[in-house]
């Protein structure tokens, strides 16, 4: 079963199914992020401000996951994801070093 849930509703699934995997899915970079809210065009300015001011916080939980998803590319993290399923994700850990540079930034407040 997979579940596209935030991660309140993951730590729900984790109290109740603790040998779940978990899979946190990142933008690739801040501007990304706005440019695809903006695009969406199903959200007014205002409530685009509050969601990019909540990111922060909200991707702030990714430690709470197993794996950690970065969608740079569609195709891409499709296969992470198919690897992650398929129970081949190796490199694909929420502790990576390579996301070190990314988190800094869509963590910044």
């Amino acid at each position: 079963m997979v579940l596209e849930i935030d991660w309140q509703g993951a730590q729900q699934v984790r109290r109740a199914m603790p040998q779940c995997v978990t899979v946190f899915i990142l933008p690739p970079s801040r501007v990304t992020l706005a440019e695809r809210l903006a695009r969406r065009a199903t959200d007014t300015p205002e409530v685009i401000a509050r969601r990019l001011a909540d990111a922060a916080g909200d991707m702030s939980h990714y430690r709470e996951f197993d794996y950690v998803v970065v969608n740079d590319d569609f195709a891409r993290a499709v296969e992470d994801l198919k690897h992650i399923i398929a129970g081949r994700a190796r490199g694909l850990g929420r502790d990576r070093p390579q996301l070190a540079p990314l988190l800094k930034e869509l963590l910044a407040s």
